[in-house]
């Protein structure tokens, strides 16, 4: 199979031009003036007469600072613009931002987000005229968005990223990251941004309200969330392997595994992240460990057979009469089920049963029914906000189930067994995690009080 692929005019070309990119341009010799050069980037640099005891030194020097810059020649400072400065920085931080989670770089979409508003105001502007005036006119666009102030000053902090790096590559003056440094972040009420509300845990009578909407395999990613106070994102991607390569420790009251994804949040600073998998895990977690070992344990496809499988056992209509299975599937749809879940599907389904379970009155259940069945129908703007206001009281979403655990843990074993549990480096972190017990404090004022 692989010699045939091999084979293929289009993947020969293709290997080509790995090999083409891969491949470090040579020292030649100009035949009309003796001296030697190497092309790079289409622009040639002279590095002297051969048998001259520096040419050879210039070479690697010039070859090594073209590597060092993602294979581009440095610019002339003052003489850049922002859209040529944001062409060659995303050169590198494709190289760069290599962490994927769910298949795409989720670093590099910020980045993508941050320097879209710069480029439709500035993008033929010189970078080293690029100020903090200019600065503070994309953030103004940033508001007008409707982002958020915390959001927008996280932005701001990756637009100046792109400058630093600029200096560090003599692309700009560094007075220009100078000035850019100078302009503070937005503070709360002093500003036109959007704020954004903390984020709590789940209340748990809504947690188990949508159990019945839920396919088993999103059930068991929440209950497994409440239970090791891990992220969405490492529980999505476990496997049976991972599970039997992990560290089992014995305690009195049975065993604890001990799951070490190999991608994780932290996994760029080269931290090791262990999640704890207890007793009662242990119990959600078995069905899903009958499989191969190396197959994702929670699979969309799977859940989606035996929600078809479901449907036949509950039909009523004759198999004579009416479609068979299989009989009205599309040969080439659109959308298939995968074979795990990412975090966006999941969160996709907690949202659906979160409708499901508590949806809207009447009047907006209704009104919102009729635009789906005829896309010319719009909702009112009126009923745009009644319907956001609903979702936002009735809906939530995987990450406060981390939440909930903190909360838990820190009420019951205290902060230093909440950090352990939960990965973080330090105990500041999980503080914006676990909420505090007010009522030890209450109880304390009683005494002294």
């Amino acid at each position: 199979m692989s010699n045939v692929a091999s084979s293929h005019p289009k993947s020969r070309r293709h290997t080509k031009d790995s090999d083409r990119n891969r491949r470090v341009p040579s020292l030649r010799v100009h035949k009309a003036s003796g001296q030697t050069y190497v092309v790079l980037s289409g622009k040639a640099i002279y590095c002297g007469k051969p048998g001259d005891p520096f040419t050879e030194q210039r070479y690697h020097q010039a070859l090594a600072e073209w590597l060092a810059a993602g294979r581009q020649l440095p610019g002339c400072p003052r003489v850049i613009t922002v859209k040529e400065l944001l062409a060659r920085f995303w050169v590198h931080a494709e190289q760069y931002y290599r962490t994927l989670t769910d298949g795409r770089s989720k670093e590099l979409e910020q980045f993508r987000l941050a320097l879209r508003p710069m480029k439709e105001l500035y993008a033929e502007t010189q970078a080293a005229d690029f100020g903090p005036r200019a600065l503070q006119a994309v953030r103004h666009r940033m508001i007008e968005k409707g982002w958020s102030r915390l959001y927008i000053n996280k932005q701001v902090n990756r637009i100046r990223h792109v400058f630093k790096w600029a200096v560090s590559n003599e692309l700009l003056p560094s007075s220009v990251l100078t000035a850019l440094q100078a302009v503070p972040g937005l503070k709360r009420g002093r500003s036109d941004a959007r704020e954004t509300e903390a984020v709590k845990p789940v209340p748990m009578h809504m947690v188990e309200a949508i159990k019945p909407f839920v396919s088993p395999q999103v059930w068991a990613i929440i209950q497994l969330q409440l239970y090791c106070g891990a992220r969405a994102g490492e529980l999505v991607r476990m496997r049976p392997i991972d599970i039997e390569r992990g560290e089992e420790k014995l305690t009195p009251g049975g065993s604890v595994r001990v799951y070490c994804p190999k991608e994780h949040k932290t996994a760029w600073h080269g931290h090791e992240r262990k999640i704890y998998i207890g007793p009662r895990a242990q119990k959600v977690l078995a069905p899903f460990l009958l499989r191969d070992p190396n197959a994702y344990c929670f699979c969309p496809a799977e859940a989606e057979e035996e929600r078809r499988q479901r449907l036949h056992e509950e039909r009523s209509t004759p198999l004579s009469c009416g479609n068979v299975p299989g009989s009205n599937r599309k040969h080439d749809p659109q959308w298939r089920a995968g074979n795990r879940y990412t975090t966006d599907s999941y969160r996709n389904a907690i949202a659906r049963a979160c409708d499901k379970a508590a949806p809207p009155p009447e009047p907006l259940a209704k009104r919102e029914d009729e635009t789906k069945r005829q896309w010319q129908e719009r909702l009112t703007e009126k009923e745009k906000a009644e319907l956001s206001a609903w979702r936002k009281a009735h809906r939530w979403h995987p990450h406060q189930l981390r939440h909930n655990a903190a909360t838990e843990l820190r009420k019951e074993f205290g902060i230093e067994a909440a950090r352990i549990v939960l990965g973080h480096r330090s105990a500041a972190i999980t503080e914006v995690y676990a909420e505090k017990d007010e009522q030890q404090a209450i109880e304390a004022i009683m005494q002294v009080g």
